[in-house]
């Protein structure tokens, strides 16, 4: 979740990953790392660069190193991948512009496509050496070793859902169907889908963007002007963060929580008070966005609540 929360990628771009296409890279003096989205699962099918934080990759390290090994020891020692209809074995992957995996099958027949033309369900049958045999490139694995399908991310969001709702609600309130429930009780428990994940990241992204803009960079209104004609406002950049073609779409469907708020006003209140008050830290102006406004919540809030 950390690193669909962080990226802002689609569902089936973050579930079709493959473990050679986690970012390696990080920024200069920053917290993020960056990587590239294949464009045959995207939906635009246009690569593209994608930000991640240096945490939420090093979550997903410590998942390849712990539980995917383990699933991977259980199917080559049940015989799993042996019995699979196909399977093709990366012997090498190029750099540049246009990169392409290289493979020999089953069968001995050499073979080899650009990443970014690869779908999901072609990449499931690719395979890479692991230190034990051979072990799915693919990064997100079921239990059984095999590549999790990227609908399959429903499901697992789903028990998610159940466990807060097991912790934070009574037995009564949960007896209550979800679409029926008063907006009283929604509000007690967190409620996550792959896709809330996306409007999460805009959000996040929206604010801290025009906080730069406005304090750390001190932009007048023409400053502000001139620097959006070379390097796009706030709202270009979270639009070419999502992988929009259209920056509308991010307006009207993404920030949606938001479109009737003056953002400028929250964040020049959060500068400065009248009484000369300490300057209020980015979460606190999401605290108060999630008290004033319908559609987010503030999960600090909530587990606050039970411990």
């Amino acid at each position: 979740m950390q690193l669909l929360l962080s990226s802002g990628l689609r569902r089936q771009e973050g579930g079709s990953l493959l473990v050679f296409e986690l970012p390696a890279q990080r920024l200069r003096h920053g917290r993020y790392m960056h990587g590239r989205i294949a464009g045959a699962v995207t939906r635009s099918k246009s690569s593209r660069t994608y930000y991640a934080s240096v945490d939420s990759v090093g979550q997903v390290e410590a998942y390849v190193e712990s539980e995917r090994a383990w699933v991977v020891q259980r199917a080559q020692e049940a015989g799993r991948y042996e019995r699979l209809p196909t399977m093709r074995l990366v012997t090498g992957v190029t750099h540049g512009l246009k990169p392409k995996v290289e493979w020999v099958d089953s069968d001995g027949v050499v073979g080899g496509q650009e990443l970014s033309r690869m779908d999901w369900r072609e990449r499931q049958w690719l395979f890479i050496n692991g230190p034990e045999g051979p072990e799915p490139a693919w990064l997100w694995l079921t239990e059984q070793g095999l590549p999790m399908a990227p609908d399959r991310w429903n499901g697992v969001f789903r028990m998610a859902n159940l466990r807060c709702e097991e912790t934070l609600l009574t037995e009564e309130e949960r007896k209550i169907r979800r679409q029926f429930r008063l907006a009283e009780v929604q509000g007690k428990t967190p409620y996550m889908t792959p896709h809330s994940c996306r409007h999460s990241m805009a959000l996040y992204m929206l604010i801290l963007l025009n906080e730069l803009f406005e304090k750390r960079y001190g932009l007048t209104k023409k400053d502000r002007r001139d620097f959006a004609l070379l390097f796009g406002d706030p709202w270009w950049l979270v639009k070419t963060l999502l992988g929009h073609s259209d920056v509308e779409t991010t307006k009207r469907h993404y920030l949606a929580p938001v479109a009737h708020l003056q953002l400028e006003s929250i964040l020049a209140a959060a500068e400065t008070t009248n009484e000369g008050e300490d300057v209020e830290d980015l979460d606190g102006v999401f605290a108060r966005l999630a008290r004033e406004t319908a559609g987010i919540q503030d999960i600090d809030l909530l587990l606050g609540a039970v411990s």
